[in-house]
This record gives C-alpha cells, sequence and structure tokens, in this order.
C-alpha cells in the first residue's frame, strides 16, 4: 500500500478548514478520509461511518454512511460493544468481523477531550504512515471544533451565543422549506422557538453583585443543559435572557418540556440567593417565517407572562386564540394591534 502524497493531504485540510459548522466539519472529515483511503485500497475501500450516540445504555446509534453501504450495515451486538467502548474510552479500536472488512473505530473528540462521534473506516488502514495520517487529520479536527466552539459559545454559560443565532434558525427554517417540498418528509414534525427571561433579575445583582448574578446565569444555563436534549439548540441571547429551538411531533410536547423545567428552576436552590423563577413565552415556527417575525411573537409571549404574575410559560398563539392578546400585524414602519 502506498502513502498518502502531501498534496491529497493538504487538499484534505483545506476541505477541512472551510467549515464554519460541526455538523457540516464532521461530513467534510469524513468525506476527507475517504478520499484519502480510497485510491490507496481499490475495491476494498468500502466506506467510511459517522456513529452518533442515541441512547449508550441500550446501545442505539445513528449512522451516516460515506462511500458504499458497509457490510452488515445495521451494527450486530458485537459492533455495538465496540462503539460502545470506542465512545466511553475515546480510543481507537479494531473490530473484525468474520468473513467480512475489517472496521477501524476512531473516536471523533471536542475541544475538551469529549468524544461526540465515532468514525468507522471499513477499509485496510494498517499501514503505519496512513495511520499517522488519519490520527493528525483527527486532531487537526480537534482542534478546528474548539475554534468553531470558541466563535459560537457564550465565555461564561457554554450556551450558543447570539450571533450564531440568525445562521442557526436560517438553518432551520431552510429545513422546513425543503421539508414542505418533500412530500411525506417529516410528516408532523413542529418547530418552536422560546425566550426564557430570569424574574427580578436585577434584584439579584443589586442585592448580592454581579458575581453571584453571574452564579445564577452559570447555574440556569446548567439547568438548561440537564433538562433539555441534545438536539435543542439554546442561546444566551444577552444578559438574563434565554432562547431555545425545539423540534416537537406536536404542540403538547413543547409544552410539556418548557413546563418540566420552569418547574425544575422552581424547585432548585440558588447558592446564597435561594429561589429564582423564570418566565417564558413561546411560538411555533413557520417555514416562511423571517427569524424577526418569531422573536416577536416569542417575546409578545413572555411580556403577557411578566405582565401575569411570572413564573409562567405562555404561548403566543393560544393567547391570540384566546383573545389575550391581538395578532401584531405591520405595514410599512406603521404598528397595528
Amino acid at each position: 500500500m502506498n502513502s498518502p502524497n502531501l498534496q491529497s493531504v493538504l487538499s484534505k485540510l483545506i476541505s477541512l478548514t472551510n467549515e464554519r459548522d460541526v455538523a457540516a466539519l464532521e461530513l467534510s472529515l469524513a468525506q476527507a478520509l475517504f478520499d484519502l483511503i480510497a485510491p490507496l485500497n481499490g475495491d476494498t475501500a468500502k466506506s467510511i461511518t459517522i456513529y452518533h450516540v442515541k441512547d449508550i445504555r441500550k446501545q442505539i446509534f445513528s449512522e451516516v454512511v460515506i462511500g458504499k453501504e458497509p457490510d452488515g450495515y445495521a451494527p450486530s451486538l458485537a459492533m455495538k460493544q465496540k462503539l460502545t467502548a470506542c465512545f466511553t474510552s475515546g480510543e481507537s479500536c479494531l473490530f473484525v468481523q468474520p468473513e467480512m472488512n475489517s472496521v477501524t473505530l476512531y473516536p471523533l473528540n471536542n475541544a475538551v477531550g469529549n468524544t461526540m462521534a465515532v468514525i468507522g473506516i471499513e477499509a485496510e488502514v494498517c499501514e503505519p504512515h496512513l495511520h499517522e495520517t488519519i490520527t493528525m487529520l483527527l486532531q487537526i479536527y480537534q482542534n478546528f471544533t474548539g475554534l468553531i466552539n470558541d466563535n459560537e459559545r457564550d465565555t461564561l454559560t457554554g450556551l450558543l451565543n447570539r450571533k450564531t443565532f440568525e445562521l442557526k434558525i436560517n438553518k432551520v427554517l431552510s429545513q422546513m422549506h425543503q421539508a414542505t417540498n418533500r412530500k411525506g418528509d417529516k410528516a408532523g414534525q413542529l418547530f418552536f422557538l422560546a425566550i426564557f427571561d430570569i424574574d427580578h433579575f436585577k434584584r439579584v445583582n443589586d442585592e448580592f453583585g454581579h458575581l453571584i448574578g453571574d452564579e445564577v446565569l452559570l447555574l440556569l444555563s446548567q439547568l438548561m443543559t440537564q433538562s433539555f436534549r441534545d438536539t435543542d439548540l439554546i442561546f444566551r441571547f444577552g444578559g438574563e435572557e434565554f432562547l431555545g429551538v425545539f423540534e416537537c411531533s406536536n404542540a403538547i410536547d413543547i409544552e410539556h418540556i418548557l413546563e418540566r423545567f420552569r418547574k425544575r428552576v422552581c424547585n432548585f436552590e440558588f447558592p446564597q440567593v435561594g429561589k429564582v423563577t423564570v418566565s417564558a413565552g413561546y411560538t411555533e415556527i413557520s417555514a416562511y417565517d423571517a427569524s424577526s417575525q418569531v422573536i416577536d411573537r416569542a417575546d409578545l409571549a413572555l411580556y403577557y407572562a411578566k405582565n401575569h404574575g411570572r413564573n409562567l410559560i405562555c404561548h403566543y398563539e393560544r393567547l391570540i386564540a384566546e383573545g389575550s392578546l391581538l395578532d401584531n400585524k405591520k405595514i410599512g414602519d406603521i404598528e397595528l394591534f
């Protein structure tokens, strides 16, 4: 087997560092690895597969395949055990399949060393120089995800930051628009945007100081991370205001998700401060919405919650249906209520 030449390796680095989204970066890495390995393996190069964990305890994984469909595409029990070991240990390993191509599993680690995905290479990679090249590309991936993370994340809370919101919401809107043009694609799936605001946060800063206020923000962000799903997009939008984008199968689900979070915050004992509550307003996202329209609707629902006792979760569309709010229509620069 020949080693990859310098030009091919550099071309893969260029394709990798052109991405600014972690999911797109993963796909670019997988494609780069396949393009690198396939010419060196000929017919033995079957596929590159990206594995993500859905449920580590039940050993349920999702797969994205680059190249030919791998032999035994549904992972066997032995393969699931190897994947679980790779995710938990963060170390590469070889899975030998009887009468099939072997699969080398490489962990994809984030900037702090946590394994976020595993790449399975169904090809011959035992040649030392090739293995070293793959390992170096994975290290570059890890370093680059760290740069993306620093650019996308809020320094205090680690949540997505405000400047990332427009990119993320536009991707959601694009996904929804494409789904409406594909009959039966994700039928019944709905997206919602919620704005959260800490009740009486100014009082916290005034009475306890800004350091304690920052601790409240940090603890609240941790409660969000623990309460919401990995697929939910959670942003610190500014000050004590947070924003979330949620995908649900129906409107009842989002109500339960948000109400469960409200109760969790309400029951949490914040050090020195004691009890803190949050109010939230949320709205359903339409495929043809502008991001500003969605925020305006959720904001109106949030203001309603703030003006009607706080510690409330209010649904914009429900408030409109009940007559508690009038729909906000804009004509030019004039707002009609």
